[in-house]
Order: C-alpha cells, then sequence, then structure tokens
C-alpha cells in the first residue's frame, strides 16, 4: 500500500510540474513564474548606489550615465550616436515590457500574448491601418540620414539590453503572461507613434452626426451644434492678424439634398460608437517676460492622458556636443518630447483637428476587387493579415485599401468598441508619410523663435499646440500638425466615397497653420480649446474641448504679475470649478425647493454654501457634478438617446446652458415619451432630486462622506487590466472635467512640467509613478505621493559628466 501511494504521490507531481510548465491556451506556464531560480522572486531590486562599468557592443566611444536620486539617467556621450544607443539601452532598461507591449497593441499582435480574447482588438487596429501608417512614417524616418541614424542607434541599444537579458531576470509581466522578449525593430518607434496618434487623433464623431442630421435635419442640427460656442476664449487671441494669404478652399459640393455630404443609402448607421472624452485634455502656457519675477520667460506644460503604471513618460538627460536636453521621453522613442535646454523649453497639449474622416465604398461585387469612384471603377489593394493567436491556429484576415484608406469594418461586421461605421474606409492623418521623429531633434537642439518654427515644419500627427519660450524672451503657440484643406465641416459628417469633390484636396501650408508670438496680453495658453476664432480662413474641426479650463487658465494669467514657477505650480493645481461658477446661478434660480423633501433641502443648502472648488473634501463638486450628468441626461435623452438603433449624441453642455438662459420655453424641455408638457424648472427638480437619491443610496445622509476626494476615486492602474497588485487605487485627490486639475478616475496631469528660462534655466517636474516599470524596485511608484499633493521635484540639469552635486547617486560607464 505504501508503494502504491508513493507511485500515486511521483506522478501527481510529476503531473502537477508538467502541468505548470506548459501554456494552456491563453493560460501562461506558471511554473517559471513561481520558480525560486527565475521566477518573480528574482524581481525584486533594492537602491543601488555603487558605481558600475557595462560593456556593451554597439557603442563607437565609452558613454557616462550620471544616475540621480529619483532613479533619472543623466546621459553625456561623445557623439549623437552613442547618445541615441544609451538612450534606447537605458529606457530598456527600466520599461522594456511597456515599451513592447504598446508596439504590440499597435501592431494587432496582443493575441500573440494572451489569447483570442484580444483578437477583436487585434482586428481593429489592423483593419483601422495602424501596422500600415507606421510603415509610412518608417519610410519618412529612414528617408531622412539624421533620423535614420538615431533611429538606428536607439533601436541597437534596446537590442543590447535585450541581448543581455536572462530569463531570470525578464520583466515579471513576461513571466507572467509566459513569453519573452523579441528583437527591437525601427517599426516599433513608428508604432509607438501610431500608438500616440490613436489616442490623440483617432476619434470622431461622424457617425452620430449624420444620425442626428438624419433624424432632425440641417436647420436643427446646426441649431444645436454650432460651429463655434457662446463661450469661448481661444488658444490665438481674438485680432491676431494672418499675415499669409490663404489657398483657395475646396467648394462643397451641391448635389444631393444633403450637400452631397453622405450616401444615405450606404450601411452602417446603426453602429454603436466609442467616443474619447471631449472634457479631459491637457494645459500648457508661458508668460513672458513682463509678467515674470525675473524678467525671463516661465513656461508650463501638463498634458492629460490616461493614468497608468508604468507610467507613460520616462525622464531622461541627454547630452552630446550637439545638445544638452532635459525632460520627458516617450518609452520606445528617441528624443526628448516635452523638455527644455539651455536657451528653449517647450511643451505640448493636443489640438484635436479633424483628421479622421469615413467615406462610403461602392464594390462592384461581392469580390471587392474594384470600387467604384469619379466615375470609374478602381482597383482596391488587398493586404493580408496573419495573426497569431496564443494557443490556438493563426487567423488569416484581409484589409481592402482604397485610395481613402482601410475599409474598417465591412457592411453588417460588428465593430470592436469603434466610432467607425460598417461599410466605410477610412481617411487618416496617421496614413500619411511623415518624421516627427525630425521634429524633436530639431526642437531637442533649439536655440531661439526660429528653431522652433524649423522645427514644427516637420511635425504632421498627432497635431499638438507646441508651446515655446527662450532666453532671448520670446513667447508662442501654433496649434500645428498637417491639416487637411476642407471646405467648412467636411468631416462633420459621414462622406459619400465615390464623389471626389468630398476628397481631401491637399493641406493647409505649415507656415500658414495658427501662431501667435509675443501677444500684447503677455502670455499664451492652450487647454484644448478653440485653436482660433471664425476668422481663420481654414477649416480644422467643428468642436474642440470645453472652454472651461482654458478660460479659467486665462483669467488666472492675466491678473498674475512678477510671477514665479511657484506661481504656475499653484495654477496647475487650480481646482475652481467655472462651470459650476456659470452654471450655478440659472440652476439654481429655477430650481423650486417647494418641491423638495427635507433631505433634499439640506443636500441644495450644502451646494449653496459650496465655494465652487473641486477640492477633495469638498461636497460641492459631487452635488453638481452629478446634478450636472442627470440634468443633461432630462434634457435630452428622450430625443437623443435611442440605443444602438440609430446612435446619436447630446449638445455640448455650452449650448445646453445657452439654451436655458436663452430660451427657456423651448421644446427640448419637454419629455417627448410622456404625456404631460414638462417645462425647464420640472427638469431641474426631477433631475435634482434624482441626484439626491443617487448620492443617498450610495453614501447615505449628506455630509463628509460624499466628499469628492474619495466619491470620484482615481486609479494609477497597471497596463495589464485586472492587475490591483501592480497599481495603486483610490487616491483622494481633488480636480475633476473641466476643471484646471483634470484629475479624474482614471485620467490627469501625467507629467507636470515648470520651466524659468534665464542665463541658466531652472525647471520642476513630477509625473504619477516612477522611472522603473518593475513593480519590485523602490522606483516603481515613488513619485505619486509627491504628485497627489500637487508638489514638483526639481529637476537636476547638469552641464559636464564632471559636475559635482548631492543629488547624484552613481555612474555607469557603457564601454
Amino acid at each position: 500500500m505504501r508503494y502504491t501511494k508513493a507511485i500515486i504521490s511521483t506522478l501527481l507531481t510529476c503531473l502537477l510540474v508538467w502541468a505548470l510548465n506548459r501554456s494552456w491556451g491563453g493560460i501562461p506556464a506558471f511554473g517559471q513564474l513561481l520558480s525560486p531560480f527565475v521566477g518573480f522572486w528574482q524581481n525584486a531590486e533594492t537602491i543601488i548606489d555603487a558605481d558600475e562599468e557595462v560593456t556593451v557592443h554597439g557603442t563607437k566611444s565609452p558613454v557616462t550615465v550620471i544616475i540621480d536620486d529619483q532613479a533619472v539617467p543623466h546621459v553625456f556621450a561623445q557623439n549623437d550616436h552613442d547618445l541615441y544607443f544609451a538612450q534606447g539601452y537605458l529606457t530598456a532598461r527600466d520599461r522594456l515590457w511597456q515599451m513592447e507591449f504598446q508596439t504590440h497593441a499597435a501592431a494587432g499582435r496582443v493575441s500573440e500574448i494572451v489569447g483570442d480574447r484580444a483578437l477583436e482588438l487585434d482586428r481593429f487596429n489592423r483593419h483601422l491601418g495602424m501596422g500600415y501608417g507606421a510603415e509610412q512614417t518608417l519610410k519618412g524616418m529612414q528617408a531622412d540620414p539624421t533620423t535614420r541614424d538615431a533611429l538606428d542607434a536607439y533601436t541597437a541599444g534596446v537590442n543590447a539590453w535585450i541581448g543581455q537579458l536572462t530569463p531570470a531576470h525578464y520583466p515579471i509581466e513576461y513571466k507572467l503572461l509566459g513569453y519573452a522578449p523579441e528583437p527591437w525593430t525601427p517599426l516599433k518607434c513608428a508604432l509607438l507613434l501610431k500608438q500616440m496618434s490613436s489616442t490623440l487623433a483617432g476619434g470622431a464623431d461622424d457617425l452620430l452626426m449624420t444620425n442626428i442630421l438624419r433624424r432632425y435635419g440641417a436647420t436643427v442640427t446646426a441649431n444645436l451644434f454650432p460651429d463655434y460656442p457662446t463661450r469661448e476664449d481661444p488658444i490665438i487671441p481674438p485680432g491676431t492678424k494672418w499675415e499669409f494669404k490663404p489657398l483657395p478652399i475646396p467648394s462643397a459640393p451641391k448635389d444631393s439634398a444633403l450637400s452631397g455630404l453622405i450616401a444615405l443609402s450606404a450601411p452602417g448607421f446603426g453602429t454603436p460608437p466609442n467616443r474619447a472624452n471631449p472634457e479631459i485634455g491637457s494645459n500648457n502656457w508661458a508668460v513672458g517676460p513682463q509678467k515674470s519675477a525675473t524678467g525671463y520667460p516661465i513656461l508650463a506644460n501638463d498634458p492629460h492622458l490616461t493614468l497608468s503604471l508604468p507610467s507613460i513618460w520616462y525622464q531622461i538627460q541627454l547630452v552630446s556636443p550637439t545638445v544638452n536636453v532635459y525632460g520627458a521621453s516617450l518609452p520606445g522613442a528617441p528624443n526628448v518630447i516635452i523638455g527644455f535646454n539651455k536657451d528653449v523649453a517647450w511643451g505640448v497639449t493636443n489640438v484635436g483637428a479633424d483628421v479622421l474622416d469615413f467615406y462610403a465604398i461602392r464594390f462592384q461585387d461581392d469580390s471587392r476587387r474594384k470600387y467604384w469612384h469619379d466615375n470609374q471603377w478602381k482597383a482596391v489593394n488587398r493586404r493580408i493579415e496573419t495573426i497569431r493567436v496564443k494557443g490556438k491556429p493563426d487567423v488569416i484576415d484581409t484589409v481592402y485599401y482604397t485610395h481613402h484608406g482601410p475599409l474598417v469594418y465591412e457592411a453588417g461586421a460588428k465593430p470592436f468598441r469603434a466610432s467607425i461605421p460598417t461599410g466605410y474606409a477610412a481617411r487618416w492623418i496617421a496614413h500619411e508619410p511623415s518624421n516627427e521623429m525630425r521634429c524633436f531633434y530639431y526642437l531637442n537642439r533649439a536655440k531661439n523663435f526660429a528653431d522652433y518654427r524649423k522645427a514644427l515644419a516637420y511635425y504632421v500627427a498627432p497635431a499638438q499646440n507646441f508651446i515655446f519660450a527662450d532666453n532671448k524672451k520670446d513667447i508662442a503657440i501654433s496649434p500645428n500638425g498637417r491639416f487637411p484643406l476642407k471646405w467648412k465641416d467636411q468631416g462633420k459628417f459621414l462622406l459619400d466615397g465615390t464623389n471626389p469633390a468630398t476628397d481631401w484636396h491637399g493641406f493647409i501650408p505649415a507656415d500658414q497653420n495658427p501662431i501667435v508670438k509675443n501677444p500684447p496680453r503677455g502670455f499664451v495658453s492652450s487647454a484644448n480649446q478653440f485653436s482660433t476664432d471664425p476668422t481663420y480662413p481654414y477649416y480644422i474641426n467643428w468642436q474642440f474641448a470645453p472652454y472651461e479650463r482654458g478660460r479659467r487658465i486665462n483669467q488666472r494669467l492675466a491678473a498674475m504679475q512678477r510671477a514665479t514657477t511657484d506661481s504656475l505650480r499653484q495654477l496647475q493645481n487650480d481646482t475652481y470649478n467655472l462651470r459650476a461658477a456659470d452654471a450655478l446661478p440659472t440652476l439654481l434660480s429655477m430650481l423650486s425647493e417647494k418641491s423638495l423633501n427635507q433631505e433634499q433641502r439640506k443636500v441644495l443648502q450644502s451646494l449653496r454654501q459650496w465655494k465652487r472648488n473641486n477640492d477633495a473634501g469638498e461636497v460641492g463638486p459631487t452635488i453638481f457634478t452629478e446634478w450636472n450628468a442627470q440634468l443633461m441626461k432630462a434634457i435630452w435623452a428622450d430625443e437623443f438617446d435611442t440605443g444602438d438603433t440609430l446612435p446619436m449624441r447630446f449638445p455640448s453642455f455650452d449650448r445646453t446652458l445657452t439654451l436655458m438662459q436663452r430660451d427657456s420655453g423651448a421644446r427640448w424641455f419637454d419629455n417627448v415619451k410622456t404625456p404631460a408638457r414638462e417645462h425647464l424648472p420640472d427638469l431641474l427638480a426631477q433631475s435634482f432630486q434624482s441626484t439626491c437619491d443617487t448620492l443617498i443610496k450610495k453614501h447615505g445622509p449628506v455630509g463628509s462622506n460624499w466628499a469628492w476626494g474619495p466619491h470620484k476615486s482615481t486609479d494609477i492602474r497597471h497596463l495589464l487590466p485586472g492587475v490591483d497588485a501592480f497599481s495603486v487605487l483610490d487616491l483622494d485627490v481633488g480636480g475633476g472635467n473641466v476643471i484646471v486639475n483634470a484629475t479624474n478616475e482614471r485620467t490627469g496631469p501625467s507629467w507636470r512640467m515648470v520651466v524659468a528660462l534665464g542665463e541658466q534655466p531652472k525647471a520642476f517636474g513630477v509625473y504619477p509613478g516612477g522611472q522603473s516599470g518593475n513593480p519590485g524596485s523602490p522606483y516603481y511608484q515613488n513619485t505619486i505621493e509627491t504628485w497627489k499633493k500637487g508638489q514638483l521635484n526639481e529637476l537636476l540639469y547638469l552641464q559636464s559628466a564632471q559636475d559635482k552635486h548631492p543629488r547624484v547617486k552613481r555612474r555607469i560607464l557603457l564601454k
């Protein structure tokens, strides 16, 4: 009997060892993850203070890397090749898994890692043309010798790090998912840029707006969705002169009842969209010497993106005979993206240009080999996509390319979270040949305004508001990118892909993009609002981010005198709710207390006492935010929320508030689904009562338990969904939608930076996370508390590898 038990135990042990060391479909082999020799135990890190020498293959001369107390590398190279080699090597050392995972996602290759649960995501990215766009960008980068050499050097540096890795030291995510790093390629750098284009320039309301046009007609659509809002403070100050002769604007077609914009017989008018939150964006501004305490400009930038771990950005200083630049880089791409050097500082916010349009495609037959355009059949280019799926056979897919772009979803297909109708091709700026790397190469080395303008001429997508300041006391801002030359509102609705009049007709010349330099008001700024007032001769888009952040920033900057870096840091943390300040006088004046019970009146009293700041401990923002959402739904849902049958969107809050103030008897305030005739006061009372009921059910009676910070509950999550152990959850911070400090549940300031120019720059910055992508490192989330408090770390800007500073912790010599 003892022998039988021993044999059975041995067999079970062998079976368990075998089972743990193989993959089961999309489930990875956990044996290696748990192994004490190569498993997660090996990923624990401690702070290292000792200097070291590392032998690497690929450098031309020794490279000195100084590591400071925040684990930021300061790279001192004797030539640019070694500079970018070292940048690739060091970034991969700290962020390899993040770099590779993001480029896998962009390329439609996540199924290789996690199995068929990611298959539809991979299909979507391939059908959107992410890989095709990356190939076009790579051609542009490799056609330029300077950027080609930098790209090759960066790639060699990444591969030098990968080449010396052993399975025991793979980042923990590789062990968790059961796969290994692959060699880095220049295409991956281009894929990273396409991923940013998808995030910042991949949204559109064309389908929703077309459905509204079909349902309500052109007059109502133009009235409720105007091309310029009631309240606005555009990026380029009104009255700025346009010092160029504009190109002729293409004419809109006149050959249909809807101006030839759409093919109403085309499929796809019932596809649910996936829209980006229009109320989340970024801030940047610069004050001129007349407003600065130092007599030199001061620049600030805080791009708002998804808050994630590892952090989106990676801090680095790059020094060679041609450059000495510090700032935030994107893991997976050379150069500094937001930063400063001895002479200049720059930053970016998203423009939100209309650079993604959808064209109804008419195929000759089911073979989809030809499509109709300009009164002739044209050939379709077929791109075969092979999607590897972990644990399952490969999936072979075909994407059909027209001159407009790829057919993202065939008629009748079920889209994967996309604002893209079925049966339409996507004309997207991200498919254009480009070399954004050249722009940042020049910005990193810029010395003055002329260099800034030279750099911007190379930038294509995603369009950004490039803010600039230099130690010659110039400040400037330009909504910059490659903008299609369109007739007004071209792309506001779905387009007819058979009519050549609806094609893009070239691009706005780069030197005619909007720009302002040294305006009389003494500052420049942006918060994703309208780029210009309606006097700008070209069409960029019909909608931008809501006005509140931009107007609040401009109010504070206009009043600011003798500004300091701390003044601008405090502005980055501003929590004043301008939307509430604008709306509550109207809302409260029409809300009858007689309709409220005792508990609801207590809520109303709390709202009246609120000072309009979205601070973490305040109750007012919780009440107002919920009431705003309930009120918008009460006004618009009966007419504009029809489910999946004909998806539409609501008018903006600006248009809604204008309607309440100027036409309180408008028909839109009546709920068409009820027999009674409702008026605006009825909706205000109903929505406020619903707000109270919702919050009481969630938090109990009104009191400190309704505080905004815990109610909003900001999370900084790991890039892998569901990995809470590698995330930081339930941060108690203020801010919110349309607030300068736009910290929300999952989005917010991903990098705060303030730079004071002068004979020597003095800069401060922080992002929520840390330099390391390893959850076992002390530098994985060490800056979150600083970020949470709204504080900044001084950025150590060294002049030479011999600089002595108490914050220097160690040196690495790459030989």
